[in-house]
């Protein structure tokens, strides 16, 4: 019980809060990192899994880079990384050298949830109402738009709200190598043996996990074309995505 009342004090100190070290400034690094390394994985990895899901075919490699995503050790990687002497890589971005390593490591280690969550998301659009898409005209540059794309977010979103969380809770080890973000405060505190620190880091990184979570879960449900659907408050003129989820068949 008195390492819970010591993480208490530590979390109502001002001064934990505050300075270079302090948890805001680790906070905002590791926020930071996050969002950089979740951006670059989507850029790179959500167009092509979404094609490829469009076009029906490469369901062999999508499924085999994210095995071999997860199947590779994160610290392992990062520790490789960073021992690379790469030329400028001291210089990169705010966190220099570590920094770098870490964020390709992150990268890297969310490509497997957006690649599979788009490739399958775009499979699972129904065959019919590709057909009535078809039907109507639509090119398949088109379709692929107002029809397919739409309803293949939802499980996009959830692709997207997996490699979050996962990004961010994997942050930390940057800290192994001197990189940035709340794991600093973590270690930093169970080196010199004041545990308190370090448990306030840990709940630290546990709460924003955990709000990142809920943020993420309200973002997946309003991607959700049959959610707005069946909102009371809905625009009267549905998108041509939508008119074609009411009218179809969902089919099996």
């Amino acid at each position: 019980m008195e390492l819970f009342a010591d993480t208490w004090h530590y979390l109502l100190d001002p001064a934990s809060w505050t300075g270079s070290g302090g948890l805001v400034a680790r906070l905002l690094e590791q926020l930071l990192l996050t969002a950089t390394a979740l951006v670059a994985a989507m850029l790179l990895g959500l167009p092509l899994a979404l094609w490829l899901g469009h076009l029906g075919k490469g369901g062999f490699l999508a499924v085999n880079i994210s095995n071999v995503g997860r199947a590779v050790p994160t610290f392992a990687l990062l520790a490789l990384l960073v021992a690379a002497d790469w030329p400028g890589s001291a210089d990169f971005g705010p966190y220099g050298r570590a920094g770098l390593a870490t964020l390709i490591a992150l990268v890297l280690f969310a490509l497997p949830p957006l690649i599979t969550n788009g490739y399958v998301g775009m499979r699972e659009v129904p065959s019919d109402v590709q057909e009535a898409a078809d039907g109507m005209g639509m090119s398949r540059l088109q379709r692929f738009w107002r029809v397919e794309l739409p309803l293949a977010l939802p499980v996009v979103a959830s692709g997207v709200r997996l490699a979050l969380v996962q990004v961010w809770a994997t942050a930390t080890i940057a800290a192994l190598v001197a990189g940035p973000g709340l794991g600093r405060i973590i270690t930093e505190g169970f080196a010199r043996n004041d545990y308190a620190q370090g448990m306030a880091g840990a709940v630290v990184v546990a709460l924003v996990a955990l709000l990142l979570e809920l943020a993420a879960a309200g973002v997946q449900r309003a991607a959700d074309p049959m959610s707005r659907a069946s909102s009371p408050n809905r625009d009267d003129a549905p998108s041509v995505a939508s008119t074609t989820v009411t009218e179809a068949p969902t089919g099996s």
